[in-house]
């Protein structure tokens, strides 16, 4: 407790308890005098302890490991650096690689102070500034400089200017969206795009600031019949707090729990860690952004559907989460931007840049010019630094559709982002462009990437030709199976269903349908058509 107070950090338990329960650990692991069970921390404490206090361990170790190099050197723990001054003894054979502006991972106990103050303990050490950038378009480069260009305090002393050595390519693109459904199917649409001009989907990345923004991009990326995989983390619906707050739902259903929805599920998931107030610490921090992202979906699926009850909610989830296919290899990329760090792609989008994301709220509470904040300005540099070529950075102005527009983009791109009003539709590609937004039966808004797929409210009832989807669907399943793709990646359900109710006579009806751009036109046009014509 007392270290604890001195660190003067914010902690989600109470220290004593957390003593308590590494002290338990600890024991856990000396259980048996035949047997020790060692973590990596144990590992390198172990390695550490050998070579200080038993000199033959030491010199062997010298004698067969004599020149030492470190990448990601700003990235070292205390720990790791006490394994390293050990191992090199009074040498200094040692040469180290890092960039302390993308050191990102304080939360791991990581400090760039040792790559700070390398000269000052090596004073013959040659530092050779690595500043040509070989991944980056001189555009995407430019604006990488421009971002960390702002930093303040000592690690921004260290920055590099880069200068891109590619072939001059496209402006990052900046867009600002009403809400982050929109935001999505924007994203989405432009991945559409790029993958049918030509840019494999393996070499498209959206990047966000936390896991529980992956959900409305693995929704949008459905819809849109766009391949994709999570790295880093898992898919929304198969993480842990998901599978879980899932499962409660399910049984507080059976029990037949009774109430206004929201509140309803609210009560449910606050064992669970749906707490009023954003905890402290990472992983608890974590579980709540989880929760609060399925308990902020569940507003809008009320908001859709005033009438659904419990059961009704919990077959929608599973549905949801049913359509959430295994990824594939060749699918585009959702990661956070910790889990980006070290990959590149040709094309990135980072997502949800608005102030109390990126910087994020807790790092805000800290104080507009402390570390915390500079480090999230540096978690912006790396996400821009994966791109090669194509470079978007978005915001949205609310969460939900008709929800109060008060976001800010983030104060990062202060005096880079050109100022811009919310697109009030997603981008389309050309042919597509001005199709409809109301829906076709009621005239109401449509607000959900599902709805807009089928150009009406999901609640309103339509003519649907059940025969004609039979057979698209047997067509879909022998198309996929031939082409060894997941079903989705042919044609989603919701692009069927379209399909079904609007009975496109020609190409032009056809790629008028949200979903159906030329790529699929061109592959799949003349099956469908002859399937909607009867034949």
């Amino acid at each position: 407790p007392a270290a604890v107070a001195a660190a003067a950090r914010d902690i989600p338990l109470d220290a004593a308890r957390v003593a308590t329960v590494y002290a338990a650990y600890e024991a856990l692991k000396a259980r048996d005098d035949n047997v020790t069970l060692l973590d990596f921390d144990d590992l390198l404490l172990h390695t550490a302890a050998a070579i200080e206090n038993d000199a033959g361990v030491a010199d062997e170790f010298r004698d067969r490991y004599r020149c030492f190099v470190v990448d990601e050197y700003q990235d070292v723990t205390p720990l790791q650096q006490r394994v390293l001054t050990a191992w090199l003894g009074d040498r200094d054979d040692l040469t180290v690689v890092g960039d302390a502006n993308q050191t990102i991972y304080s939360f791991t106990g990581a400090s760039p102070r040792f790559l700070l103050d390398f000269s000052r303990r090596f004073p013959d050490a040659t530092v050779v500034r690595l500043e040509r950038d070989y991944r980056s378009t001189p555009q995407v480069v430019s604006l990488a400089n421009q971002v960390i260009a702002a930093a303040r305090g000592r690690v921004a002393g260290s920055k590099l200017h880069l200068v891109g050595q590619r072939a001059p390519g496209p402006a990052p693109t900046f867009h600002e969206h009403p809400d982050e459904p929109a935001e999505a199917a924007a994203v989405a649409a432009s991945i559409k795009r790029l993958i049918e001009s030509g840019t494999p989907p393996a070499e498209i990345a959206v990047l966000y600031r936390v896991n529980a923004q992956s959900e409305i991009y693995e929704e949008a990326l459905t819809e849109a019949g766009i391949p994709y995989q999570v790295r880093g983390g898992e898919g929304f619906f198969n993480r842990q707090e998901i599978k879980q707050a899932l499962l409660a739902l399910q049984r507080a259903a059976e029990r037949g729990a009774e109430g206004p929805l929201p509140a309803v599920v609210r009560t449910i998931l606050e064992p669970l860690g749906l707490t009023a107030q954003e905890p402290v610490g990472t992983r608890a921090r974590e579980r709540w952004e989880g929760l609060t992202a399925l308990a902020e979906l569940v507003d809008d699926e009320v908001a859709q559907r005033p009438q659904l009850d419990l059961p009704g909610l919990v077959a929608e989830l599973r549905t949801r989460a049913d359509a959430r296919h295994s990824p594939v290899v060749q699918g585009v990329a959702l990661a956070s931007l910790h889990a980006a760090k070290g990959l590149e792609w040709d094309a990135v989008f980072l997502v949800g840049l608005a102030d109390g994301t990126l910087p994020i709220s807790h790092a805000l509470a800290h104080g507009a010019e402390s570390e915390a904040v500079e480090e999230e300005r540096r978690l912006l540099y790396v996400g821009i630094t994966r791109a090669r070529v194509h470079l978007a950075l978005s915001w949205a102005l609310a969460r939900s559709p008709g929800g109060r527009q008060g976001r800010k983009p983030s104060r990062f791109l202060n005096g880079i982002a050109p100022q811009a009003r919310a697109d009030v539709t997603p981008n389309r590609s050309r042919r597509n462009r001005g199709a409809a937004t109301r829906c076709r039966i009621c005239n109401k808004n449509l607000t959900t990437p599902a709805a807009v797929m089928l150009r009406r409210c999901e609640t309103c009832a339509a003519e649907i030709d059940e025969d004609l989807l039979l057979r698209l669907k047997a067509w879909r399943l022998d198309t996929a199976k031939d082409q060894k793709v997941p079903a989705y990646v042919v044609f989603t359900d919701n692009t069927l269903i379209a399909i079904a109710e609007l009975r496109p006579g020609d190409e032009e009806a056809l790629i008028g349908i949200p979903g159906i751009g030329a790529r699929k036109l061109e592959q799949y046009g003349p099956d469908v058509l002859e399937l909607v014509r009867g034949r």
